[in-house]
Formats: structure tokens, C-alpha cells, sequence
């Protein structure tokens, strides 16, 4: 049944989306940065994992730990490159910082494609799955690693929950994005908190992409479209509202889903801008706001 495949396809393509946006919103929440090299990142990870089970040999499980471990070596990167020396310089303006950052993370992101593509090509890469073979699900023939894809996002995302509301750290996290001069009157470090964030956050988009790589593949070519993608959901659910982010992944997964099936794979991310832009109109602040 078509009605089947699609709420299960779609279900795997939003579990994938809500774990990369969920890491771009919780860099915005607390560090107030829009990341848009976030898609060379996931692309990053992807492409270091195929490369390291397909050309090194290293095995699908080591291969997805490389791409990880690649993802979160290039979200610091970013923070300390890009990110901390435009929020420390004296020659810019306050008001003006935001824009630069938003400016910076984007051509550093176009330098990453630029790098994936002269060392690896264009074309589309497709990371070794951890888990192979078929199952069936009400007659439908569904491969293990579309289910093995859906439940790690779902997991993933429960652990940063977890995290957030059960640990000291992830308090401090949540503090931050409330009231970051709050924070530093009770005697923590914005600037720890900061690490804490963007390594959480190049471990969510690591593991987003080696799913993703391992579940549609990659190119250079992606990088646009994912960053796309997690803005638009970010701004769809509210800006630095994760459980909004989380129920736009799911809007925006199965109408592109819907479309691909429907009408064309080529047209899948219309319907989703179509709605960003009338909720730009309708809802400016978003499904639920800025928490």
C-alpha cells in the first residue's frame, strides 16, 4: 500500500530531520548562531564515514564512528575559526556581529562542499549500512536500516532530553538560553557552556549525517538543500524552540515525502517553503515561539 510506505518513509526522513535541526536550534538557543555551514557538516560526516568503510576498510561500525568523531572536529572548528573571534573582535560592531556570523558560517560552510568535492568528486556517495537486509511491516517490504535509522534519531533525541533535564550540565545549558547574563552572576562560564554546546551539537549533526548517508546518500550537492532544510524547519517550529523544531521535522518530512510519492521526487521541498512563507505571514514567531 502506497498510504504505507509513505508514513513509513516519511516517518524515517523526519526522525532525520528533527535530529539535525534539533542540534542547529540548540546552537541558536544558546549561542544565539544561525549555523548555515551546518549541511557541509552533515555532508562532512557522511562522506568521512564512506570513506573510511569503502576506501579504508574499516568496517560500517568504525566508519560511523569516524563520521562522527569528523562532524564534531568541524563543529568546533567552526566555533573557534569563525564563530568566537567575529564575537570577540573589538573593530565590530555589537549589532553588526550577528550578520557577520551569519555571513561567516556560510562561506565557511561553501568552503567544506568546495573541499569535499575537489578531494572526492560530486557524485553521490552512499555510507555502508550497519544494518542490512529487508522486513516486512503489514506487506510492505522495508529495509532494516530505514527502521535501524528511525529508532537511533528517536534515541538520540531522547538522550538529549535526558541530558538537558537530568544533568547538572544540562541545566546550565538550558540557563543559558533562558538568561545567559543570569548564568554568569551564578558563577558559570559561558564560554564552557559554549563548548559543551557545540560539541552536543557536532555529535547530533554527525550522527544525522552518516544516517542520512546511509539511508538516501550525499554529495557536495546536498549541502545546500540539508542547511536549507534545518533552517526552514528552525524557523517553521520557532526559533530556539526545540519541541517546535521537532513537530516541524515531522510537518516538513512527510510533505516532501507526500510529494515525492505524489507528484515528484524533484519537487519535494516546494511544499514545505510554500508553508514556511505563508507562516512567515500568518505566524511570524512560529508554531510555538522562541521557549
Amino acid at each position: 500500500m502506497l498510504a504505507l510506505q509513505i508514513l513509513i518513509d516519511g516517518f524515517a526522513i523526519s526522525a532525520l530531520y528533527a535530529l539535525g535541526a534539533t542540534g542547529f536550534t540548540l546552537i541558536f538557543g544558546v549561542s544565539g548562531v544561525l549555523n548555515l555551514s551546518h549541511g557541509a557538516i552533515m555532508v562532512l560526516a557522511a562522506v568521512a564515514a564512506w570513506a573510511a568503510a569503502s576506501v579504508l576498510h574499516l568496517g560500517s561500525y568504525s566508519g560511523a564512528l569516524l563520521g562522527v568523531a569528523v562532524a564534531v572536529v568541524a563543529s568546533f572548528a567552526t566555533y573557534f575559526a569563525v564563530v568566537q573571534p567575529i564575537q570577540k573582535s573589538r573593530r565590530i560592531a555589537t549589532e553588526e556581529k550577528e550578520i557577520f556570523i551569519l555571513t561567516s558560517t556560510l562561506l565557511w560552510g561553501i568552503m567544506i562542499q568546495e573541499l569535499i568535492a575537489y578531494f572526492f568528486t560530486n557524485n553521490a556517495k552512499t555510507v555502508l549500512p550497519i544494518v542490512e537486509g529487508v522486513v516486512n511491516i503489514f506487506g510492505e517490504r522495508t529495509t532494516k536500516n530505514e527502521i535501524f535509522t528511525a529508532v537511533v534519531c528517536c534515541v538520540s533525541i531522547g538522550l538529549l532530553w535526558l541530558l538537558v533535564n537530568r544533568t547538572r550540565t544540562g541545566k546550565a545549558v538550558l540557563a543559558a538560553s533562558m538568561n545567559p547574563r543570569g548564568v554568569t552572576l551564578l558563577g558559570l562560564e559561558l564560554g564552557s557552556i559554549y563548548l559543551v554546546v557545540w560539541g552536543i551539537y557536532g555529535i547530533l549533526a554527525g550522527i544525522a549525517g552518516v544516517l542520512l548517508g546511509m539511508f538516501l546518500g550525499v554529495s557536495s550537492y546536498s549541502v545546500g538543500p540539508l542547511t536549507a532544510s534545518a533552517f526552514s524547519i528552525v524557523v517553521l517550529g520557532g526559533l530556539g524552540s526545540v519541541s517546535g523544531s521537532l513537530i516541524a521535522a515531522f510537518v516538513v518530512g512527510y510533505l516532501e515525502t507526500i510529494t515525492a510519492y505524489l507528484i515528484s521526487p524533484a519537487y519535494r521541498t516546494i511544499p514545505a517553503l510554500l508553508l514556511l512563507v505563508a507562516v512567515m505571514y500568518v505566524r511570524p514567531q512560529g508554531l510555538l515561539g522562541r521557549r
